[in-house]
């Protein structure tokens, strides 16, 4: 299978594209010519490009039997390029959000809410918070893209950890928090800090990706 995928040098994408490579022949979207070599040597091939440039994604889109948006999950403009490209094609296209869709800022106070999908794009009258209304409205495209005959599938990812095996090792996230604990000597929370973080692990999201791709289906 001819796969191409965005993100390609981050840390989930990165490790995507690493493990798909084994098995399929992978196009990764990439920015600069240093990350190129490097995905050029791990046996990906690299695309030189950003996501504003919907005409190359379009052309990528058309040419590959699956697309996987692991870049930017609020860049309105390249997701509907390469709906676009992939309208009535059949073809699988994953599209990366994330479980903050459904937080809240709790103040650091627990919170029991359970959500499921069909809570979230099921029900018109749920809503997110503000900051998340135009990344809910990419999610609700992406789904709607079942009518165009595109097997599309939105994957909303919690924290993410692990050590990556692609370009990047770290996420942007865990070690983040890690060396300011470390550089200021206080770990820090907020309020009573009992709000939880739901959390998965690298191997578990990327195993999860590849059983969307070959069995998910459209719309879901």
């Amino acid at each position: 299978m001819r796969i191409f995928i965005t993100g390609a040098t981050g840390f989930l994408g990165g490790t995507l594209a690493t493990r798909l490579s084994a098995t399929h022949h992978v196009r990764g979207l990439v920015r600069s010519t240093a990350d190129a070599a490097s995905l050029a040597a791990a046996g990906i091939e690299p695309v030189l490009g950003n996501l504003d440039e919907a005409g190359l994604l379009a052309g990528e889109a058309r040419a590959a039997d699956a697309v996987i948006n692991a870049a930017d999950s609020d860049h309105a403009g390249a997701v509907d390029a390469i709906l676009d490209a992939l309208d009535g094609s059949g073809k699988p296209f994953l599209h990366t959000s994330g479980s903050s869709i459904v937080g809240s800022a709790s103040g650091g106070e627990p919170q029991d809410d359970v959500y499921s999908e069909d809570d979230v794009y099921g029900d018109a009258t749920w809503a997110p918070a503000s900051d998340k209304q135009a990344r809910v409205s990419i999610d609700r495209r992406v789904l709607a893209a079942k009518a165009r005959d595109i097997r599309s599938v939105v994957l909303c990812n919690s924290m993410v950890y692990g050590t990556g095996e692609g370009v990047r090792a770290d996420s942007v996230q865990i070690p983040r928090l890690v060396e300011t604990a470390r550089r200021t000597g206080v770990v820090r929370h907020i309020g009573r800090g009992l709000n939880r973080w739901s959390n998965v692990s690298l191997d578990d999201a990327c195993s999860l990706y590849l059983l969307a791709l070959d069995k998910a289906p459209a719309g879901s």
